[in-house]
């Protein structure tokens, strides 16, 4: 690549009624034996039924349906969490919650953030030579050294949290100490010379509220989600026509959720698609985002990379957000660091049509429903799935399952009950098989955890640290010296 420039294009509108700048990426020059870029897009609270590719009922996803069809789709794919914070977390860091100590959401007074000693995929691409950008909804942190700029992101502009988490006008002063703004080299954060980029946006789309906007009015009438899920569509295909336009052979686009849809959706039964966790809702409450179900963490997942990725291709290979940092850095020609483990694994050869095989076994944090944040209690081993705990989330009519402890686990065959209807009945021949295996993985990824450099965020809350809502106050900015 002779040049790169990333400059802000506002193409968009954000459902808070603000300019949503996407970046230009204006190239030149041969790009052949030069490093890919990467371009990363999360939506948030996208149900797997969401993306019409998946779930016939859904009309509001052209551009991602054509996405699909040019590329690769995979139908079993999960969030490392089902929900905002932990997931965003282990996407950066390749790590689960109980790894990189973010097992639940940050609110608007939080002190901390993503914990410092955890290395991020932008710092290790960074280190190789990449430059970094990302664009929307951080939730890692909003202070001081937790901020994008200083995670390894040459340039942010978005949101600190999530667009319903609010400000004051009343803000503390420079609490905790914000550091130095960081400072550019040579032409600055928006561009670099023969510099391949990693861009990652992390869209507001679908969490709730939900309103209209330019881009989302519709002549017929459909209710909010349908048009807002719309205007994500445009946005991601106006993304898409870009790198088409100016990098196409050598950009690797790869578009997921960050976990499943809110309960409160309920105009739209079909947004978690067949995983609709009927022994759960049979129970009462919800079997979506907070939840262990496979509506809560199945999202959809699709890549694109012209001429390296085939095309028209559906993937049943287990995988998740997690493999995202260590198929990227695998890609890039980085190394992985040295001093940790990582629940990740590297999924080039599934990418290239070599292969079918993600992982035997994934764990699913708790994440805010029933039990302790960040606990390993529902387990994925190949074609079936272990709970240990369920209930405890709010459903769509207000009411919340009681939380219930399973001792010995539940446990479903997802290849014969993807709905997650009626579990295995004790004491059958298929249930005493698994059960041990179930057992072993779990003391195993127990076990290497606690041997592990693990970290803890810290999440002491304070007043004084909700941002501003002024930018243009002295207590709005961190020292520029």
């Amino acid at each position: 690549m002779g040049w790169l420039f990333l400059k802000v294009l506002f193409v968009g509108v954000t459902l808070l009624g603000c300019l949503y700048p996407l970046v230009d990426f204006c190239c030149s020059g041969d790009t052949r034996g030069q490093k890919p870029n990467f371009v990363i897009i999360l939506a948030d609270d996208m149900g797997w039924g969401d993306l019409g590719a998946n779930w016939a009922e859904t009309k509001d996803t052209a551009n991602l349906d054509e996405m699909a069809a040019e590329g690769m789709r995979f139908v079993d794919f999960h969030a490392a969490a089902s929900t905002c914070s932990p997931s965003r977390a282990s996407l950066l860091t390749g790590r689960l919650g109980l790894r990189n100590g973010v097992t639940h959401n940050f609110a608007v007074t939080s002190v901390g953030g993503l914990p410092l000693n955890e290395t991020t995929l932008a710092e290790v691409l960074r280190q190789a030579g990449y430059v970094t950008g990302m664009i929307g909804k951080w939730h890692l942190g909003h202070h001081g050294s937790y901020h994008p700029n200083f995670r390894g992101f040459d340039y942010y502009f978005g949101i600190p949290y999530s667009h319903d988490m609010g400000c004051t006008d009343t803000p503390g002063y420079n609490h905790p100490p914000c550091p130095a703004c960081p400072r550019g080299d040579g032409d600055g954060p928006s561009s670099a010379s023969g510099r391949p980029f990693l861009l990652y946006v992390a869209l507001a789309h679908m969490h709730v509220p939900l309103s209209g906007t330019r881009l989302s009015a519709d002549r017929r009438g459909r209710r909010p989600y349908g048009a807002a899920l719309r205007e994500m569509d445009r946005l991601v295909g106006q993304i898409k026509d870009k790198v088409g336009r100016t990098a196409r052979e050598n950009t690797f686009l790869w578009f997921t959720g960050d976990n499943g849809p809110w309960a409160q959706k309920c105009e739209l039964a079909g947004s978690v698609g067949p995983f609709t966790g009927s022994w759960q809702t049979r129970q009462g409450g919800s079997a979506a985002k907070q939840t262990t179900w496979e509506g809560g963490h199945r999202v959809p997942a699709l890549a694109y990379w012209p001429g390296t990725v085939p095309i028209n291709v559906t993937s049943t290979a287990l995988l998740s957000v997690l493999d995202i940092f260590p198929t990227v850095v695998a890609l890039a020609g980085a190394s992985l660091p040295q001093d940790r483990h990582f629940d990740g694994l590297d999924a080039s050869s599934v990418l290239f049509g070599w292969s079918q095989t993600g992982h035997r076994v994934l764990f699913h944090p708790n994440s805010g429903a029933a039990g302790e944040y960040g606990a390993l209690q529902t387990i994925r081993l190949e074609q079936h799935k272990a709970f240990y705990v369920t209930g405890g989330a709010k459903a769509c009519d207000g009411k919340v399952g009681p939380p219930r402890l399973h001792e010995p686990p539940l446990i479903f065959n997802l290849e014969e009950d993807v709905a997650e209807a009626e579990p295995l009945e004790e004491g059958s021949a298929e249930y005493e098989r698994v059960l041990p295996e179930v057992r072993q993985v779990l003391a195993d990824v127990l076990v290497d955890i606690a041997g592990d450099k693990t970290s803890r965020a810290d999440y002491t809350r304070d007043p004084s640290v909700t941002p501003c809502c002024d930018p243009h106050r002295k207590a709005c900015r961190c020292h520029t010296t």
